[in-house]
């Protein structure tokens, strides 16, 4: 951007008698190949496609995943074309030429900073977690904020607690900070430093939330790049044609893993299949042959092995099934307004045996 909206002399020496706009020599035919190189590969799962560009080989997933010999197959032409009016759709692009890209990025982004078995210090237990995180939601609602800003300061909570040392005493401010942080990434209006202390009810100065600040920020060295599973869920929906009640319901169970400490280790996209899988079980809607082909062309999405998808069904099925008898109920508060169609309130939540029956 700097190149070409800034003077030329500046970047060329004036001796130069060649023209300053020399042309470049370009390959049309391979305008939109793109690389992904990922760490760690034990199953090289790769895709072919093409679009009147030479075939190249693209690196998708890396997690062993089963499955991708049907988005192989699907890639050239359904799936990508789903893909890219489904991101249109949700204003996540401004030229469908680079939507593919974007997806890619996506798929890649989301394996950065991984949580290996939720490896949780000791003291940040999984009830002292779930009521830290009730508390964000609650500061989250009120103070209106995007929904990418809540995902991403969870994000950056479990990050953080890995990498800096932190006291039991100080988790609400850790949790604030990484509220703030994300806020200054996602929002456009940010909360003045004094009112994140009145929400504290004082219990941090100014000056201890912004030395917590910088800790965090060097201990994630500035890193707050995050593909949230909000956005892999709307992306799955729109492609699966999905109704707006499925949606919401979708959005409560994804919001519910939030709160457990064993959905840290699992892949955004992961997350987002399961949800869905879970919110169409629950509001069992009559099959169209249209909406059957649809999920099958999302399903090759969030590919995953057989046992972690069904691993995390029967969390989020556990986690519905007790979230209106739980202390920390700020999200079955937050989902059973009328604007989000009562969805926490569906009966087919409450009963636990047979909601795990359905997820089985």
């Amino acid at each position: 951007w700097s190149n070409a909206c800034g003077p030329i002399d500046r970047w060329q020496p004036v001796e130069v008698e060649e023209p300053r706009l020399a042309p470049v020599k370009t390959e049309p035919e391979r305008r939109w190949v793109r690389h992904l190189f990922l760490l760690g590969i034990d199953t090289q799962h790769t895709l072919q496609f093409s679009d009147g560009c030479a075939e190249e080989t693209v690196l998708l997933y890396h997690h062993g995943v089963q499955g991708l010999q049907s988005l192989q197959a699907l890639v050239p032409s359904l799936l990508r074309h789903e893909v890219e009016t489904a991101l249109e759709k949700l204003d996540l692009i401004w030229d469908r030429g680079y939507a593919w890209d974007v997806f890619l990025d996506m798929m890649r982004t989301q394996t950065q900073n991984p949580f290996p078995n939720a490896d949780i210090p000791r003291h940040f237990t999984d009830s002292t977690r779930s009521v830290l995180v009730d508390w964000l939601i609650q500061v989250h609602e009120m103070m209106h904020f995007q929904e990418e800003t809540l995902y991403l300061a969870i994000h950056l909570l479990n990050r953080s607690v890995r990498e800096i040392k932190v006291t039991t005493v100080n988790l609400q401010l850790l949790g604030m900070v990484c509220l703030f942080l994300a806020a200054k990434k996602e929002e456009c209006l940010l909360p003045e430093v004094s009112g994140l202390c009145y929400l504290m009810d004082h219990t941090y100065t100014k000056h201890q939330l912004l030395r917590m600040e910088r800790r965090v920020l060097l201990g994630l060295k500035f890193d707050l790049s995050y593909c949230p599973p909000l956005l892999f869920l709307l992306l799955l929906a729109s492609v699966a044609r999905c109704s707006p009640k499925a949606v919401w319901m979708a959005r409560y169970l994804l919001e519910l893993s939030l709160l457990e400490s064993q959905c840290v280790e699992f892949l955004p996209v992961q997350l987002a299949g399961a949800a869905l899988c879970v919110s169409r079980q629950v509001l069992q809607e009559p099959p169209t042959p249209g909406g059957d082909a649809a999920w099958c062309l999302a399903s090759s999405i969030h590919v995953g092995s057989e046992s972690s998808m069904l691993r995390i069904m029967h969390i989020l099925a556990h986690a519905a099934a007790k979230a209106h008898t739980r202390e920390t109920c700020a999200t079955f508060i937050k989902f059973s307004s009328p604007e989000t169609m009562h969805v926490s309130r569906h009966p087919g939540l409450k009963n636990d045996a047979g909601l795990l029956g359905v997820c089985t």
